[in-house]
């Protein structure tokens, strides 16, 4: 494989200003990262890693303590496990229909249709890692009405291009660009309001639970049989120590590599690799690899691995 395939976390490159929430005291010092594929963003200044379009997108978002995500959705699936840090996820028209807390190494495969937002509540900076169905995310970010107009007192406006202008700087939309309107009351009504209850149990997999599961064999965290059951476009597996014989294999759709803990060794036809937990790995359709961990100690990884099935929605309440 080429070496442009794989994205380390040291030289992962943000854009402070990908989102119309980027001048919103509160969520003014996100930095937002696109690794594979188109990504959402709405900003040009947006840097794309890897730019093969797999069937989902690979992203990140860096944040530092008590920093906010803000309200929002998207028409595919928005899966999201914690690389560093503790984070609060929190959903519904004002963000107070349900919240979960998530630790290093959880996974939170979202609903769609639902207002969504995020905060890293730790101590230090904290980083997710996210994957969005589908090459195109599904059209872009749908914002809840109150951060279009926060966003506007701030100098930052959305037009309906999907793009941002940034008025602070003298920037103005064109003449065939109109601003990005609000969602009204009827189109509010089908964004429903659902309990920690509903989500949590059918949404959430904990790291260590993943950990015990993943024995001989990878366990199953997202798909029709997995543990957490939805067709999103893509399947993701845990492996860990012991998860996958070290013989050379091949798949017939697009893998991306995502270690979480340990120094997960590569090899490929073409020589091996080490990679390190928070470093990307996109493996091409019909490339043959190999996996195993390269020291002792804790190791774990989370695969993606592309599916037939449509990008979303598959949960509707």
């Amino acid at each position: 494989m080429r070496d442009d395939r794989i994205v380390r976390y040291g030289d992962l490159i943000p854009c402070k200003t990908a989102f119309i929430d980027a001048h919103t005291p509160g969520s003014d010092q996100k930095e937002n990262f696109t690794i594979i594929g188109g990504g959402v963003s709405e900003s040009p200044d947006q840097h794309v890693h890897i730019r093969e379009r797999p069937g989902f997108n690979i992203g990140a978002a860096g944040q530092p303590p008590k920093c906010r995500n803000s309200l929002h959705s998207h028409r595919t699936a928005e899966v999201f496990f914690v690389l560093k840090g503790r984070w609060r996820f929190f959903w519904g028209r004002w963000g107070d229909a349900g919240e979960v807390v998530l630790e290093e190494g959880d996974i939170f495969n979202i609903p769609t249709g639902i207002f969504r937002g995020f905060e890293n509540i730790g101590t230090d900076y904290g980083m997710i890692m996210a994957i969005l169905g589908g090459d195109d995310a599904g059209g872009g970010v749908i914002w809840a009405p109150q951060v279009i107009e926060d966003a506007a007192g701030h100098g930052l406006v959305l037009g309906d291009n999907g793009r941002l202008y940034d008025t602070k700087r003298g920037e103005t939309l064109p003449g065939d660009v109109t601003p990005m309107p609000v969602l009204g009351d009827a189109e509010l009504a089908d964004y429903p309001e659902v309990t920690a209850g509903e989500v949590v149990p059918h949404h959430v997999a904990r790291y260590w639970d993943l950990m015990a599961l993943a024995g001989k064999a990878p366990a199953k965290v997202i798909g029709p049989d997995a543990l957490l059951k939805d067709r999103p476009g893509f399947a993701v597996d845990f492996l860990t120590r012991g998860s996958e014989a070290d013989e050379m294999r091949a798949q017939d759709k697009h893998v991306v590599l995502m270690p979480m803990r340990g120094y997960w060794r590569l090899r490929t036809e073409d020589g091996t690799r080490v990679l390190n937990p928070g470093d990307t790995a996109l493996m091409l359709p019909g490339e043959a690899h190999a996996l195993s961990p390269s020291m002792t100690g804790e190791a774990s990884l989370y695969r993606i691995t592309a599916t037939k099935d449509p990008a979303g929605p598959t949960w509707r309440g």
